[in-house]
């Protein structure tokens, strides 16, 4: 059999809500040299039913494997896949039409990359745009590890659908961490980003869904596991990454206040008291440098405005294709395998 340029990884668990809308935006990239693998943990609904009804359309393979944890079966998917690339889509997520044709347009300027990414729609759960999430990147240029490191230690700015990576890389990097439950692809972002160059492509090609069953908001009500790994994550790559000792210092302290607003809103969310002036004090001690580099790599604006958004009655009717969107410009894991989202 010719070898997929592409593997999609999708695991499920109970998908049956929006799976189909991800699997038609993969049904019009029209690509007929890529595989789709889907993993599923369990699913009780008619999850299995959606995706075998596309196999006469799409080339999947469906594995049922019940782990109860997303992110191993997604290592699993990234295994048994033959594409020289591979990609994550999520079951609630979508891609813009032309995707794919646009990506290998950007791979082929820069084969030497490590991490080829793109801005992210947020939707709500009909579909209606929310805003997009950018990532502080120049635009179409190969970004060194060094400062594609400095920006995503901030905070994990990648969308889970956004990103394409080379396959064997990923295996030989040892995958995504099985034990982080909420990090694991911030993990693994920052694992691709410290091997090789960085693609950034300016236009939002696919949509992340904002909804009430998100598992970032299901799984971050464990707040002080929450903050952890959080908290892991910076360790880990901090003590990899080679920044001069005066930018490390502003780094590492932009990134420890990140994780605490992060875990502020998630207490916020679950009802938990909060210290708010301890928070402002803290980031008036960042300064004007780090006030700034926090605004530029979190894109705090972006998905606190994004989730706002989503909990407002909707103004417009439910969008249902999104390839009607006119972009300018372009989760979280969790033990159980119902996948959402950073």
């Amino acid at each position: 059999m010719k070898q997929p340029w592409l593997s999609i990884i999708i695991p499920t668990y109970n998908g049956q809500k929006y799976l189909a809308a991800t699997l038609d935006s993969v049904v019009i990239q029209g690509d007929d040299n890529i595989e789709c693998i889907v993993i599923d943990d369990g699913s009780t609904d008619a999850t299995l039913a959606i995706a075998k009804s596309y196999q006469d359309r799409l080339p999947i393979e469906i594995i049922e494997r019940k782990q109860g944890n997303w992110v191993a079966n997604t290592n699993y998917g990234l295994a048994v896949a033959r594409g020289t690339y591979a990609c994550f889509l999520h079951q609630d997520d979508r891609w813009q039409p032309k995707r794919l044709a646009t990506m290998q347009k950007a791979i082929a300027l820069y084969p030497q990359a490590s991490l080829y990414l793109h801005p992210t729609l947020f939707i709500d759960a009909k579909g209606n745009p929310l805003g997009t999430w950018h990532c502080p990147f120049q635009d179409l240029v190969a970004i060194a590890p060094k400062t594609s490191v400095e920006k995503l230690l901030v905070q994990n700015f990648i969308a889970i659908p956004a990103p394409i990576f080379k396959r064997q890389l990923a295996l030989d990097l040892g995958g995504m961490d099985e034990a982080l439950w909420y990090t694991a692809d911030w993990d693994f972002w920052l694992k691709l980003a410290t091997s090789g160059d960085t693609v950034y492509y300016p236009q939002a090609l696919a949509a992340f869904r904002v909804h009430s069953d998100s598992q970032t908001i299901r799984r971050s009500s464990s707040v002080a596991d929450f903050q952890q790994q959080m908290n892991l994550v910076v360790s880990k790559h901090l003590a990899l990454w080679n920044g001069q000792e005066s930018l490390s210092c502003e780094v590492e302290s932009v990134a420890r206040f990140s994780t605490k607003v992060n875990t502020t809103l998630a207490a916020m969310i679950h009802g938990e008291t909060t210290n708010l002036l301890k928070l402002g004090w803290n980031f008036m001690r960042l300064g004007t440098s780090g006030w700034y580099r926090y605004w530029r790599d979190s894109r705090i604006q972006e998905r606190v405005l994004a989730r706002l958004k989503a909990k407002l009655p909707a103004q417009t009717s439910s969008i249902s294709d999104i390839s009607s969107l006119n972009i300018s410009k372009a989760k979280s894991p969790s033990q159980n395998s119902e996948v959402k989202k950073t």
